[in-house]
C-alpha cells in the first residue's frame, strides 16, 4: 500500500492543485481550480446547473481522474493511486447521491450493509455497524423493510447510514435534498451538522441557498467550471 502513503499528516481533508478536467468533445468541465478544504471542516459547493459540481465531487471520490493537476485527499495524492488501490480510497470517502440509489429488492439491512460486503467485514460487525448507521439517522425500526415501503426522505436517510457506515472521515453528498420539502430538506442538513461536530469532514453539492445561508458555513461557488466569488457569480439564484 506504499503507494497510498499519506503526503503529510498534517495536509487538509482535501487540496485541488490548479485541477482541470476535459471531456473529450465538450470542453473543459472545471478550469484550474485550487482551494482547500480543512480536516473537520463542513462547507457547501454551489452554483449553476452544469457549473462542475458534480464532475469536482467525483475526482474527490476517484470515480473519475483530472485532466490536469493534482487532489490530494487525506494526505494522499490521487494521481498516484493504482488503479488495484481504489477500492481502498473509497472506503475513506461516504459517496451521498440524490436519487438514493438504494437496491429495491433487498432489505433496508442489506442496502446499508453493501460496503461492508464488499470489505470482507465479518457478519457479526456488520450487523453491529449497519444497526449503529440506521440508529444515527433514526430508521432502526426500518431495518427489515424495503426501499419502496419507505417515503422520499427515509430513503435518503438510508442512503446516509450506508455512506457512514464505514466511519469515512470525508462525507460528499450531491445535491442529497434536491427531491425534498423544505422541512426534510432542513432535518437531512442537521444530520450532516450532527456528523460534522464529531469530526467528519463534509462537503456538500447543492442549489439550495436559502437552506445553506442559515448555517453559516463556507460556500465554494463554481461558474463554468472556474472558482469564483459566490456574489459575482450570481449563485444566489438558487434555480436548478
Amino acid at each position: 500500500m506504499s503507494s497510498i502513503a499519506p503526503d503529510s499528516a498534517a495536509a487538509p481533508m482535501v487540496r485541488f492543485i490548479s485541477v482541470s478536467k476535459r471531456y473529450e468533445g465538450t470542453g473543459d468541465a472545471l478550469r484550474n481550480l485550487s482551494f482547500d478544504l480543512e480536516r473537520g471542516e463542513m462547507a457547501f459547493l454551489t452554483g449553476h446547473s452544469g457549473a462542475g459540481k458534480s464532475t469536482l465531487l467525483r475526482l474527490i471520490a476517484l470515480l473519475e481522474r483530472t485532466s490536469r493537476g493534482q487532489v490530494l485527499v487525506d494526505g494522499h495524492n490521487l494521481g498516484r493511486i493504482r488503479r488495484r488501490d481504489i477500492p481502498y480510497h473509497r472506503r475513506k470517502v461516504g459517496l451521498i447521491f440524490q436519487d438514493h440509489r438504494l437496491l429495491p429488492e433487498r432489505t433496508i439491512f442489506d442496502n446499508v450493509a453493501l460496503p461492508l460486503v464488499i470489505a470482507g467485514v465479518s457478519a457479526a460487525e456488520t450487523g453491529r455497524r449497519v444497526r449503529a448507521a440506521l440508529d444515527q439517522v433514526e430508521l432502526l425500526q426500518k431495518e427489515k423493510a424495503y426501499p419502496p415501503m419507505l417515503s422520499g426522505g427515509q430513503q435518503q436517510r438510508v442512503g446516509i447510514a450506508r455512506a457512514i457506515v464505514n466511519k469515512p472521515p470525508l462525507l460528499l453528498a450531491d445535491e442529497p435534498t434536491g427531491n425534498l420539502d423544505p422541512r426534510l430538506s432542513q432535518e437531512i442538513m442537521e444530520l450532516f451538522q450532527r456528523f460534522n461536530r464529531v469530526g467528519t469532514t463534509v462537503l456538500i453539492a447543492t442549489h439550495d441557498l436559502a437552506l445553506i445561508r442559515k448555517m453559516d458555513k463556507r460556500m465554494i461557488t463554481l461558474s463554468e467550471g472556474e472558482l469564483v466569488d459566490p456574489e459575482q457569480a450570481g449563485a444566489f439564484d438558487a434555480t436548478p
